[in-house]
């Protein structure tokens, strides 16, 4: 049996990749754990693709994929981020170029209300919109570290950024999908 628990972290400490260890409420701790909530946000948001969302399907999981990225990015030590590989353990510039013309394709596609959208249009636009606020999070997480001179690279950050979007878009989409709600959508006054 593969035991999965240390006991390292009973203390309230957890180790960072390539060493050191930071307390658990840590801002670096902070960013890349949110980073994986939004990665477990979108794998429900996945799990809600129908047959005909095979194009969404597979968007989202190259999202959670390169979520995965920044996340390894950002658990690593400040002192050995020299050790990342652009575009395996370290978002490149490439990574973030690549999600505006897929944010372009969805948005193609939907006609956006004059207001504000409320959330909950459908079950799989919902999930989406929950998952865009944890990556709005991790971004504002991101943006402590770069504050406090942690960040080795503002990639992730621009990433971070152009994700949210991208997920706004897809969560559009999914409204998109239902006229007639899409139509008749409530819509807060902005």
């Amino acid at each position: 049996m593969t035991r999965i628990y240390t006991r390292k972290g009973d203390d309230g400490t957890t180790s960072l990749w390539y060493g050191g260890r930071v307390a658990k409420t840590d801002a670096r701790t902070e960013a890349y754990g949110s980073i994986d909530e939004a990665g477990a946000a979108l794998g429900v948001a996945r799990s809600l693709c129908g047959p005909s969302e095979d194009e969404l399907a597979a968007d989202i999981l190259r999202l959670q994929r390169e979520l995965f990225v920044a996340g390894a990015e950002l658990a690593t030590a400040p002192d050995a981020e020299g050790r990342l590989q652009e575009g395996i353990s370290r978002i490149d510039e490439g990574m973030v170029d690549a999600l505006e013309p897929i944010i372009d394709r969805y948005m193609d596609r939907v006609d956006l209300p004059p207001k504000f959208v409320i959330a909950g249009g459908t079950s799989l636009s919902a999930q989406l919109d929950v998952a865009r606020t944890v990556i709005r999070r991790a971004e504002r997480r991101v943006v402590t570290l770069k504050e406090e001179g942690q960040l080795a690279s503002e990639a992730v950050l621009r990433y971070l950024n152009r994700a949210s979007d991208l997920v706004f878009a897809m969560a559009r989409l999914a409204d998109a999908a239902d006229p007639e709600l899409f139509e008749g959508r409530e819509a807060a006054d902005g």
